[in-house]
C-alpha cells in the first residue's frame, strides 16, 4: 500500500512537470514569435490652424552707411571723431596737412598773375598794332592821291617820267607798309588771345589747387554715426588709384534693415509687405518685428547654393540693435484654419518591406509607382495600419507646412485616423526614414 500510494505521487508529478514544461515551451514560442513581429509608433490626424514659414538667417545693416574717403594725399593731422559718434552734415571729420597743398595754391595764384600782367602788355601791344595799321593806310592813301597827281602831270607835261616813276614807287612802299601792319596786327591779335587761354588756364589750376587744399578737411557728407574709424593722428593717406575709406558713416540708426538669404525654392512665396519675425543672440528672449520691402534680383551661389538677399526693413527706436547682428528670420507664407493635419513623421516613413512587397502594396492600393516618388501636385503617400494590424499605404494631397504638422487637402483620411511614424522591426532597427518631403515611396 505505500508504495503504490509512493508511485501514484511520482507519477502526479511527472504530469505536473510535463505540463509545465509545455507551458513554458508554449509562452516562449509565443513571446519569441511576438518579438519578431514588427512595432509601429502611431500619431493622430487631427484639426488645427496651421501657418506655413520660411526661416533665414540674415546680417542687420543700417538703412544707408556711406564711406567717408579721402581725395587727396597727406598726413593726417587732427582727428574730430571718434566709433560712435553722432555727426551733422558738414561737421569736420578729421585734418591733413595743408602745407603743400597750400604752396600750391600760392604758386598757382603767382601764375595766373604773371599770366594776367602778360594779357595786359599783349593787349597794349594790339592797341599799337591797330594804331600802326591806320597811319600805314592814311600813309597809301596819301600816296594814291599824290600818284593821281603826278600822273596828270605828267601827261600835261609838267613833269617828267622820273619824276612820275618815283612817285608811282613810293606808292608801292605805302602799300607794303600796309600790308606789313596788318600782319604785325594779326600776329598781335594771336598773340593776345593765347594770353588770355593762358590766364584762363592758370585760373583752372589755381581753382584745383584750391579745391586740393579744400579737400585736405575731411567732411561728413550726411547726419548720422560714425560706426568705422580707419586713419589714426600721424598716418600717411595716399590717394593713387582710388580713394582710401577713411570713416564710415551710418544714417539714422532707428531705422534699420535685415538682409535675409532666402533659399530660391522659397522665394515664390515671399510676398512684399509680408509681416515677419527675427531674433538676434543679444537678446535670446525678445521678438523682434518687420516688414519686407523687397527681393533682391542679384542671386547668390555658393556650393550650388542659390539664394537672394530678402530685405526687411524695422524700427530700432533705442538703437538696441547693431549693425552686422546675425538675425534668424521668420517669413510667413501661409496661413490655414480649422484644416487636418498630420504630424511631418508620418511623411517621412517607409515600411521595410522588400521592393516586390512594396510594390505589390502599391497595386493593390491603386497607387501608382510615379506618383509614389515623384509628389506631382503634393501628392504623397502615408502608411496607415490595416485590421490586421499590417502596414497598408495611402495617397494624400497635401498643402501648407509648418516644419511639425502639414495640411490635408484631398485623401480617405479623417479627425482621430492614425498613421503609423515609426517601425521597430527588432531590438536595435526601425525602418527606413527619409528626408520630409522624400518619404512613402518605394526604390527605384
Amino acid at each position: 500500500m505505500p508504495l503504490r500510494d509512493s508511485y501514484r505521487r511520482h507519477k502526479n508529478a511527472y504530469n505536473a512537470g510535463l505540463i509545465l514544461l509545455a507551458v513554458i515551451l508554449i509562452g516562449w514560442y509565443y513571446i519569441r514569435s511576438r518579438a519578431n513581429e514588427p512595432k509601429f509608433t502611431m500619431a493622430g490626424v487631427r484639426r488645427g490652424d496651421i501657418t506655413s514659414v520660411v526661416q533665414a538667417t540674415g546680417t542687420i545693416n543700417p538703412l544707408t552707411t556711406i564711406p567717408v574717403g579721402s581725395y587727396v594725399s597727406g598726413t593726417v593731422q587732427y582727428i574730430f571723431a571718434d566709433f560712435n559718434t553722432h555727426v551733422k552734415n558738414g561737421q569736420v571729420l578729421a585734418q591733413l596737412d595743408p602745407a603743400i597743398y597750400e604752396w600750391q595754391v600760392t604758386q598757382a595764384q603767382g601764375n595766373l598773375e604773371n599770366a594776367k600782367t602778360n594779357l595786359v602788355t599783349l593787349a597794349a601791344n594790339v592797341q599799337v598794332a591797330e594804331a600802326n595799321l591806320a597811319k600805314s593806310n592814311a600813309n597809301v592813301r596819301y600816296q594814291l592821291a599824290t600818284a593821281k597827281r603826278s600822273q596828270d602831270l605828267y601827261v600835261s607835261g609838267v613833269v617828267s617820267a622820273d619824276s612820275n616813276d618815283l612817285t608811282q614807287s613810293t606808292l608801292g612802299q605805302a602799300q607794303a607798309d600796309v600790308q606789313s601792319a596788318r600782319a604785325g596786327l594779326e600776329q598781335a591779335k594771336a598773340q593776345l588771345n593765347q594770353a588770355r587761354t593762358q590766364v584762363t588756364s592758370m585760373q583752372g589750376a589755381l581753382k584745383v589747387m584750391e579745391t586740393n587744399l579744400k579737400y585736405t578737411t575731411i567732411i561728413s557728407p550726411i547726419d548720422g554715426t560714425v560706426v568705422a574709424r580707419n586713419v589714426d593722428v600721424g598716418q600717411s593717406v595716399a590717394a593713387t588709384l582710388q580713394a582710401p575709406q577713411v570713416f564710415t558713416v551710418a544714417q539714422d540708426l532707428t531705422r534699420m534693415q535685415v538682409y535675409a538669404a532666402t533659399d530660391e525654392s522659397d522665394t515664390g512665396n515671399i510676398r512684399v509687405g509680408t509681416q515677419v519675425t527675427f531674433q538676434v543672440d543679444a537678446f535670446p528672449t525678445d521678438l523682434f518685428h518687420g516688414r519686407i520691402s523687397a527681393v533682391r534680383l542679384n542671386p547668390t551661389t555658393v556650393q550650388n547654393v542659390v539664394t537672394y538677399n530678402t530685405i526687411i526693413d524695422f524700427s530700432n527706436p533705442d538703437e538696441k540693435l547693431l549693425p552686422g547682428e546675425t538675425a534668424y528670420v521668420t517669413i510667413p507664407t501661409g496661413h490655414a484654419v480649422n484644416v487636418l493635419e498630420i504630424p511631418n513623421a508620418a511623411l517621412t516613413f517607409k515600411p521595410a518591406m522588400a521592393r516586390p512587397q512594396l510594390l505589390a502594396l502599391y497595386k493593390a492600393n491603386h497607387i501608382s509607382n510615379e506618383a509614389s516618388t515623384t509628389h506631382l501636385g503634393g501628392w504623397q503617400v502615408v502608411w496607415k495600419l490595416s485590421p490586421e494590424k499590417q502596414p497598408i499605404p495611402l495617397a494624400i494631397q497635401v498643402g501648407i507646412t509648418d516644419y511639425s504638422y502639414t495640411q490635408i487637402l484631398q485623401g480617405d483620411l479623417k479627425n482621430g485616423d492614425e498613421l503609423i511614424t515609426a517601425e521597430q522591426v527588432k531590438a536595435g532597427t526601425s525602418s527606413t526614414v527619409r528626408p520630409p518631403g522624400f518619404g512613402g515611396g518605394p526604390p527605384r
